[in-house]
């Protein structure tokens, strides 16, 4: 196979596949896994109903659900531990390049799409896929999928993307250095709120309430949630969203959105020097000029300090400092204890922008309230009934037993 520029193959992708792209690398750091691979990706492309992918394997019949479980038993025999950025695994490479080939020649597309990925995954499959999640995709004619393409990938968005891009002619037809840093490096939090993608947050009032008193203020309003890994800290940030979709903040904070800045995505792929830096440099500028006002909530904000460094010689938190001096930028964060005072401690300039709100553990009572608000989420997403006496039982000996964990993450 002729050796194509990483570079290049990845500018291939349709916008689409770009930020699955994208998020499939998020969901590798977040399991500190040393390569971005084809599982990441595909797992992360069968999350969207609209993507080629899911709308072919709903007409050949394919359970999406369990293609999911198996992927994920295959994720879970991959290697951790990695603190570093990850790298685009060859076997994902690899089937990129033949995607672009079957995109361009049988298809007569100019963006790979994930129809096409598929294609080239079926001719062969275990060059690519560790797990034996292959078996499944026997169920599908190559052959078959390749006379009828157009007609199953009728209303996936990639096609509508194209459509749309064809439609509005060559002019108009945004670059991919064009494209929203905020839609590529941010999750919104409001949008997942407003779609039942948060669950209620229970026990935690006051936190949310401090952290709404320092997000009022004029200047210093900048929140940090400090507290033990699983104690709730992105919760009380995910209530902040639920009040804010609610309505139940002050006046001056009313439509406001929350975007996560999600580190992982920011650093993929971020090799060039300066790429890091004008990549934040963008969602920073975007968030200025919104005409919506934004929060921009910084999960394991230590990850800031340092963070870019290999790839442009700065660091993020040195050029959040001026936007955050300025009050031009209003951000809620959220670190350990441990890591606040090693990076965050050790920065007065940095530390001074932020405001601790102090997350504890709470109770053996106070989690057996949390899990009774989480119990009929639970029940519905299952299928069973769970007692008052699972309740506490699991709150009392999860405290008893568990050692190494916080409530409630145990």
């Amino acid at each position: 196979m002729v050796n194509v520029d990483t570079k290049s193959l990845l500018l291939h992708l349709n916008d689409f596949c770009t930020n699955t792209l994208h998020t499939g690398a998020g969901l590798c750091v977040s399991r500190t896994h040393y390569e971005v691979s084809v599982e990441h990706f595909i797992l992360k492309l069968l999350e969207d109903a609209r993507s080629d992918l899911s709308m072919i394997f709903q007409q050949f019949e394919i359970e999406t659900g369990a293609v999911q479980k198996k992927i994920e038993i295959a994720l879970e025999e991959f290697k951790t531990g990695n603190s570093g950025k990850p790298v685009f695994s060859p076997r994902l490479l690899d089937l990129f390049q033949d995607g672009w080939m079957i995109a361009s020649i049988e298809l007569e597309e100019r963006k790979i799409r994930s129809g096409a990925i598929l294609l080239a995954l079926l001719a062969r499959p275990h060059s690519y896929i560790s797990g034996n999640y292959a078996d499944i995709l026997k169920k599908i004619n190559k052959d078959t999928l390749l006379e009828q393409f157009w007609g199953i990938t009728k209303g996936s968005a990639e096609t509508l993307s194209t459509q749309e891009k064809i439609a509005s002619g060559p002019a108009a037809s945004p670059s991919r250095g064009d494209e929203s840093f905020i839609a590529r490096f941010c999750n919104n939090f409001t949008e997942k709120a407003e779609q039942g993608g948060i669950d209620p947050v229970f026990g935690r009032d006051e936190e949310i309430r401090q952290m709404i008193d320092v997000l009022a203020r004029r200047r210093k309003n900048n929140p940090i949630c400090v507290g033990e890994p699983g104690v709730g800290k992105t919760a009380v940030v995910e209530g902040l969203a639920l009040r804010i979709v609610e309505d139940d903040i002050p006046d001056v904070l009313k439509n406001v959105t929350l975007l996560e800045l999600d580190m992982g995505l920011l650093e993929a792929g971020a090799g060039m020097k300066g790429e890091f830096e004008n990549r934040l440099k963008g969602v920073i500028n975007e968030i200025k000029s919104s005409e919506t006002p934004i929060i921009l909530f910084i999960d394991e904000a230590h990850t800031l300090i340092g963070a870019g460094g290999s790839a442009g010689g700065g660091d993020a938190a040195n050029l959040l400092k001026p936007a955050l001096a300025r009050g031009e930028l209003r951000t809620v964060a959220a670190t350990t204890w441990g890591e606040y005072k090693k990076y965050f401690e050790k920065d007065p300039a940095l530390a001074r922008r932020f405001q601790p709100i102090k997350l504890e553990e709470p109770s053996v009572e106070d989690t057996e309230l949390i899990l009774r608000g989480l119990k009929p989420g639970y029940e519905d997403a299952h299928k069973v009934i769970i007692t008052e006496g699972a309740v506490k039982a699991a709150a009392e000996f999860s405290d008893r037993y568990i050692t190494g964990r916080f409530l409630p993450d145990k």
